[in-house]
C-alpha cells in the first residue's frame, strides 16, 4: 500500500490533516520550488476539503490560470490511499488525457516536486484500440492500403503466435498511429458493434489488456467522461453475465471539463442497432440440430430487420451540420417496429425450450439471449415516443445504425452516480450560467450540491483584444477575405474553431479558392491524431489548427497560439438531442441555446491567455452578433475596449 504523503495520527480526523498538508504544500513547498502559488488555489482547497468530508458532490469553477488541476489531484491521491481505492479522474476527451498525463504535465510536476511516486495509470475508451478482427478484414481487402499490413506486422509477436507475455506491453493504442486520418483509424479501431464476449483473439487484445492493467491502480484511473458513463450504464450487465465492470471500486470522481457532462451521459445511454450485427448474431442459433419453429422465427425476424432498416432509410431526415438523420415516425415504420418485436419476443420463447434440449451452446445461448433483450428494451421506447429520441446514421457500405436514446438522462445519474455517499468533484473554467449552477445540475439530476467560483488571475483588459464580426455564417466571399486578412495580420499561431465538422469541411474546400492561403500551413482535425495535430501546431508557430473538439482544455502558452478565430457562434445543433430539450423548455432560445453557447464561447476564448505573459487576440464571426440581446452576454466576458465591425 502506498504511504501517505504526511505523518499521520490516528487520533485526528485523515481529512483535516490532508487538508493540512495540501495547505504546506501550497504555501511553503510549491513556492520553494519556484511555483507561483495563488490566492485562488488556496481558496478552492478548502472548498474541496468540504466536499471529501461530507462526501458530496461539488461544482468547482475556477478560471484559466488558477491552478485547479493541482488541488483536484492531492485530494484526490490523498483520499485515494486512505479509503485504499483509487480515484477516477474523468475527462472530457483523449486529448484532454494526453494533456493531464504528458511528462510535462500536473501528475509529473506533482510526483518531481513533492517527491512522490504516483500510481496513475489510463484507462482509455475501447475505441482508442485496434480490434484485431477489423484489422484482418481490412487486410483481406485488395484494395486497402499497404500501412496495415505494416501496422499488422508492428504488432508484438505473442499477438501472431501462442508465446506467453511475461509482462503488461501495452499496444494498438491510437496515439501510436499518429498519422492516421480519423477515417483510416476507424477501418481498424474498435467500435460498437464488435462481439468481444465471443472473440477468439480477445486474450491477445490491447484493449483487454490494458483493461487488466489499469483495473490495478493504486492513485488514480485517468478515463474520458464517455467511458465513465459507458462503466456506469454496463455496470450491472457486465456483473450479470459473470464479467467485471469497466472501472473498479473507486473512492471519488473528478470530471474535469465537467460541464460537457450530460453529452457523454446521453451518448452512453443510448442503443445502437443494425441489421448486419443482428443477423450475424441471431444465426448462430441455426449452427446446431435446432427445431423447425426456432428456425422459422430466425428467419422471419431477420427479413423483418431488414425490412425495418429500409424503411428506416426510407422515414428519415439529414439534420444539418451533423452526419445524423432525423426519424420520422411514420404508421408504416411502427408497423414494422411492432412487428419485429414481436418476433423477437417469439424467439425468446423458442429458446426457452430450446435450452432444455441442449442443442446450442450455453455460452453462445446466453450471448444471443442477452442482444436480444437488449433491442427489445430499445425497441420498447418506442412505446413512449414522448420519452424517446432517436435517429439514423448512414455508415456506407454497411448500411445504417438506428441509435436510440431515452430522452432524459437525470433519473438514472441520480441514482447510480450522484446518489452514492462519494465525493464527486466537477471542475471547470464554465459551470455556471450568470452566477448560477442550476444549468449544469438540473440537467444532470443533481439537487443537492456544493459549489463556489473563482476568477483568472489574469488581466483580460491588458492581455486580450477582441473584434466582433457580425458576418453570415456560411462561407462567402466577404467573409474568407476577412478571415484570412485576420489570420495574415496573426503571422500564423492561430486557432479555428468550428462548431461542426461540417463547417470545418466547408472552410477547408473555400479555402482552396484562394492561392494566398498556402503560405500558411492549415493543420485539420481528423487528418491525424489529434495530440499529434496538437504538438505539431504547437511546435510550428506558423501554423494554423482548425478544430471542432479544442473549445476545452487545450493548453499552449506562448506565441504558438496567439490568436482564436471562433468561425461561427457555437449554438447547439438541430439535432434530435438539442431538440427534445427545446420541447421541455418555455423559453427554448434563453434557456437551452444561449446557456450552451456562452459555455462554450467562454471556453474556446480560454484556449488563448494561458500565463500571465500572454496576449493575443480573439476573432468572433456570427450572424447572430447582430442581435444585441446575443451581443450583450457575449461582451460580459470579453475585454471592454472590443472593437465590433460593420457588416460587409
Amino acid at each position: 500500500m502506498a504511504k501517505y504523503p504526511f505523518e499521520f495520527d490516528p487520533g485526528t480526523p485523515f481529512m483535516q490533516q490532508a487538508s493540512d498538508w495540501i495547505a504546506d504544500v501550497f504555501y511553503e513547498v510549491l513556492p520553494e520550488a519556484g511555483f507561483e502559488v495563488r490566492d485562488e488555489q488556496i481558496y478552492m482547497a478548502f472548498q474541496l476539503e468540504r466536499a471529501y468530508n461530507e462526501k458530496k458532490t461539488i461544482f468547482a469553477e475556477a478560471g484559466v490560470g488558477t491552478g485547479k488541476t493541482l488541488v483536484y489531484l492531492l485530494y484526490a491521491i490523498c483520499y485515494a490511499r486512505y479509503t485504499r481505492k483509487p480515484a477516477i479522474i474523468a475527462c472530457a476527451d483523449e486529448s484532454l488525457i494526453e494533456q493531464l498525463v504528458k511528462p510535462e504535465g500536473d501528475i509529473a510536476k506533482l510526483a518531481r516536486h513533492l517527491e512522490l511516486t504516483i500510481d496513475a495509470r489510463l484507462g482509455k475508451s475501447p475505441d482508442q484500440y485496434i480490434c484485431l478482427n477489423k484489422l484482418d478484414e481490412v487486410r483481406a481487402d485488395e484494395m486497402a492500403s499497404e500501412i496495415y499490413d505494416t501496422i499488422h506486422s508492428g504488432l508484438p509477436s505473442f499477438v501472431h503466435r501462442p508465446d506467453t507475455m511475461q509482462a503488461f506491453h501495452p499496444y494498438g493504442n491510437r496515439k501510436d498511429y499518429p498519422q492516421l486520418s480519423d477515417d483510416e483509424w476507424g477501418r481498424i479501431g474498435w467500435d460498437v458493434f464488435q462481439d468481444c464476449l465471443v472473440c477468439n483473439q480477445r486474450h491477445r487484445c490491447g484493449q483487454t489488456l490494458s483493461r487488466e492493467h489499469y483495473r490495478k491502480a493504486a492513485d488514480i484511473i485517468i478515463c474520458s467522461h464517455d467511458f465513465y458513463m459507458e462503466h456506469v450504464w454496463t455496470y450491472d450487465a457486465r456483473k450479470r453475465e459473470g464479467q467485471l465492470p469497466l472501472l473498479p471500486e473507486h473512492s471519488s470522481v473528478v470530471f474535469d471539463e465537467g460541464h460537457l457532462l450530460e453529452t457523454a451521459a446521453q451518448s452512453a445511454l443510448t442503443y445502437k442497432l443494425k441489421h448486419s450485427l443482428f443477423e450475424s448474431i441471431v444465426t448462430r442459433l441455426l449452427d446446431g440440430e435446432v427445431r423447425e419453429s426456432l428456425a422459422y422465427a430466425v428467419e422471419d425476424a431477420i427479413t423483418s430487420s431488414q425490412t425495418l432498416f429500409e424503411l428506416l432509410a426510407k422515414h428519415s431526415v439529414h439534420v444539418p451540420a451533423s452526419n445524423r438523420r432525423e426519424v420520422i415516425l411514420s404508421e408504416p415504420l411502427m408497423r414494422e417496429i411492432n412487428r419485429f418485436s414481436s418476433l423477437l419476443g417469439t424467439i425468446e420463447e423458442e429458446l426457452v425450450f430450446e435450452s432444455g434440449l441442449f442443442t446450442i451452446d450455453d455460452y453462445q445461448l446466453k450471448i444471443v439471449e442477452e442482444h436480444l433483450e437488449m433491442i427489445g428494451l430499445a425497441l420498447s421506447l418506442f412505446k413512449r415516443p414522448e420519452g424517446l429520441i432517436s435517429w439514423v446514421t448512414d455508415d456506407g457500405a454497411d448500411g445504417i445504425t438506428l441509435v436510440i436514446m431515452p430522452r432524459k438522462v437525470k433519473e438514472i445519474l441520480a441514482e447510480m452516480v450522484f446518489g452514492k455517499r462519494m465525493p464527486v468533484v466537477f471542475s471547470s473554467a464554465t459551470l455556471s450560467v450568470d452566477g448560477s449552477f442550476d444549468y449544469v445540475a438540473s440537467s444532470l439530476g443533481i439537487s443537492d450540491y456544493l459549489s463556489f467560483s473563482v476568477a483568472s488571475p489574469y488581466n483580460y483588459e491588458e492581455q486580450m483584444k477582441a473584434v466582433l464580426y457580425p458576418e453570415p455564417s456560411a462561407p462567402s466571399a466577404a467573409k474568407m477575405e476577412q478571415v484570412l486578412r485576420s489570420l495574415k495580420h496573426a503571422e500564423g499561431g492561430s486557432l479555428l474553431l468550428f462548431p461542426s465538422f461540417e463547417e470545418l469541411h466547408q472552410f477547408q474546400a473555400e479555402l482552396e479558392h484562394y492561392p494566398e492561403a498556402r503560405s500558411y500551413r492549415f493543420l485539420y482535425e481528423g487528418s491525424a491524431e489529434i495530440s499529434h495535430l496538437i504538438s505539431e501546431f504547437q511546435r510550428d508557430e506558423r501554423s494554423i489548427l482548425c478544430a471542432v473538439t479544442l473549445w476545452e482544455g487545450l493548453d499552449i502558452p506562448g506565441p504558438s497560439l496567439s490568436h482564436v478565430l471562433i468561425w461561427s457562434l457555437p449554438f447547439p445543433p438541430h439535432d434530435p438531442v438539442f431538440d427534445a430539450k427545446r420541447k421541455d423548455a418555455q423559453d427554448a432560445f434563453r434557456e437551452v441555446d444561449m446557456p450552451y453557447m456562452l459555455l462554450r464561447m467562454r471556453q474556446g476564448i480560454g484556449r488563448l491567455i494561458r500565463t500571465s505573459s500572454d496576449s493575443g487576440t480573439v476573432s468572433i464571426f456570427g450572424e447572430q452578433l447582430e442581435d444585441e440581446y446575443v451581443r450583450e452576454q457575449i461582451m460580459r466576458f470579453l475585454p471592454s475596449n472590443t472593437e465590433r465591425m460593420a457588416p460587409c
